[in-house]
């Protein structure tokens, strides 16, 4: 599931717009021989912001306070040569600059190389290659930008910008005594994409470690959007600053999650569980997360990670090298991640917590049922009066963007679905590879028409998890008794509690006679208005449940 940044953006002041509007303007982008000697097949944008509190690339995306971009498939455009972005190219949140108000902005352009992959399957395909930096195509290392200029937008302007810097290596961070990474080359999907493939971890020490050298541990896994931080947000920065009164009152009224300084103080005392955390890192060319299951589009990563990272882990740490010692947990995408990694790997894992998990039932895609549904964007039901159907929503109900909306956003971002964004990510994890090598849409993104037999593309190869594991209980249901942990608020802001009540609906039906092995595990809801990030106990608490897990699990070794 995306980030949290669906919230309007903070009031802009000091820019005044005319009632007119822009009818022929045209923006050139392009780029010297300093930045880059050989020509680049990517993306060109341009971003105009009505402040420049940061920089325009920064302000955009797809989220409904975002400032306005367009952007444009460039192919071997090469230096000095530039590429046109018009009336006629598609924009969010306004899909032509026509409709742009004419006035004062902040302008931006920026290039954004592709990377050539020449895929084991026979297709080659172009798609940005992660450097680290989880997707953020307009932060990337080699992302090439231009200065910001502040310029008139009024018609009839042809406005150059040369993108002539080029963005950095992303900085690594040091290890410490209690936080360490590494990363390593995925042989498997190394040879999928015919491209050197990194899979990575930032692992989490216990106290005692160093000094305890004859003891082994089990480990907890984490799983969330590309990062490197260290697991449970476990940090000393900050720790002289004490969570005030009124802040600690917002933040359990959404969640019991405690700060990371708080996690901190309780791991380095000694005051929790000891486990080694380790949280995984596996962005792929379409996402920021491989969804940690084998994929047409994105290759092998739910072998890579149990055959190849796992195992390392178990090699460079005094780790208990036993499914019964493997716990899991996430939240929204790794909330997905860690029962997908569960379910399908039964005697891999020995629990799973899962917080705000994507979509568990595909008869709620979000909200959409994407078998039955005939389009993604609207509901007409036979009435004369369609509805839009919504992508987010405050936790009081109120729509924050549309399908329709948000599918434009990433069209912005990308063709072919190579946006790094929320839908097509699924799509990249999930469907089947299109006949030009890119992910077979789910659904025209201008239109919102379903493509049904995507949909049950999807469902045959079991990313539909409660299809999946109704289909299947009878063979991996004993092996998951007392393993399946899931938490949701009941007013998550992508409805993503819809498909959990699905998926408990099923596990508690295998109480009935015949229907057995019961499921033994948890179900928990946030009740009132309790949003997307909703999490029931704090990650103390959290890891004396997995303990006591593990220890359960020993008896039966």
């Amino acid at each position: 599931m995306r980030l949290p940044s669906f919230r309007v953006l903070a009031a802009v002041t000091g820019l005044l717009l005319t009632p007119s509007f822009t009818h022929a303007q045209t923006f050139a982008i392009s780029f010297p021989a300093t930045a880059s000697a050989t020509p680049i097949t990517g993306r060109a944008f341009v971003y105009i912001a009505r402040t420049d509190r940061t920089e325009p690339r920064l302000q955009a995306g797809a989220r409904r306070g975002s400032e306005q971009f367009l952007g444009v498939d460039v192919e071997q455009l090469a230096p000095g040569a530039s590429a046109t972005i018009d009336q006629s190219t598609l924009g969010f949140p306004f899909a032509s600059l026509k409709e742009l108000p004419a006035g004062e902005y902040f302008v931006q352009g920026i290039v954004v190389p592709y990377t050539r992959f020449a895929r084991a399957d026979g297709h080659t395909i172009w798609a940005h290659m992660d450097q680290w930096e989880g997707q953020r195509y307009n932060d990337a290392p080699g992302t090439i930008v231009s200065a910001v200029q502040k310029v008139r937008v009024d018609g009839a302007a042809r406005i150059t910008l040369s993108a002539d810097r080029v963005l950095p290596p992303v900085k690594k961070t040091a290890d410490t005594e209690w936080v360490q990474r590494f990363t390593m080359k995925s042989k498997l999907v190394s040879a999928f994409w015919n491209h050197d493939m990194t899979v990575g971890a930032v692992v989490l020490l216990p106290k005692g470690y160093a000094q305890n050298t004859a003891k082994r541990y089990p480990v907890v896994y984490t799983i969330g959007h590309f990062n490197d931080r260290a697991p449970f947000g476990f940090t000393f920065e900050g720790c002289d600053r004490p969570e005030t009164a009124e802040a600690r009152t917002i933040r359990l009224a959404r969640s019991a999650r405690e700060p990371g300084c708080e996690f901190q103080q309780a791991w380095t005392t000694g005051k929790v569980p000891e486990f080694i955390a380790v949280f995984i890192q596996h962005p792929t060319p379409f996402y920021d997360d491989s969804y940690a299951l084998n994929s047409a589009n994105n290759g092998p990563y739910g072998d890579a990670i149990t055959k190849e990272l796992i195992p390392e882990i178990d090699r460079r740490y005094r780790t208990v090298a036993s499914g019964h010692a493997r716990m899991l947990t996430g939240g929204s995408t790794g909330g997905w991640d860690v029962l997908g990694l569960q379910i399908h790997y039964p005697d891999v894992f020995g629990g799973a917590w899962s917080l705000y998990p994507d979509q568990l039932d595909f008869r709620n895609y979000q909200f959409g049922n994407i078998y039955a549904d005939s389009n993604a964007f609207e509901r007409r039901d036979g009435a004369w009066l369609s509805r839009e159907i919504p992508s987010s929503r405050s936790p009081e109900g109120m729509m924050e963007l549309s399908m329709r909306e948000e599918n434009q956003a990433e069209m912005v971002v990308a063709s072919r679905g190579r946006s790094g964004g929320q839908w097509d990510g699924w799509q990249a994890a999930w469907a089947p590879v299109g006949a030009d090598g890119y992910p077979k849409p789910l659904w025209d993104k201008r239109t919102g028409v379903i493509d049904h037999s995507v949909a049950e593309a999807m469902r045959a190869k079991g990313y539909d998890l409660r299809d999946y594991v109704e289909r299947n209980w009878s063979t991996i249901g004993p092996k998951l008794v007392g393993k399946l942990h899931v938490a949701v608020g009941d007013m998550d802001n992508y409805f993503l509690n819809l498909g959990v009540y699905r998926f408990e609906t099923f596990l508690e039906s295998t109480k009935q006679p015949g229907k057995g092995p019961y499921y033994g595990g948890k179900f928990e809801y946030g009740r009132p208005l309790k949003p997307h990030g909703w999490q029931p106990w704090s990650n103390q608490e959290l890891l004396r449940m997995m303990d006591a897990q593990v220890k359960k699990g020993a008896t039966r070794q």
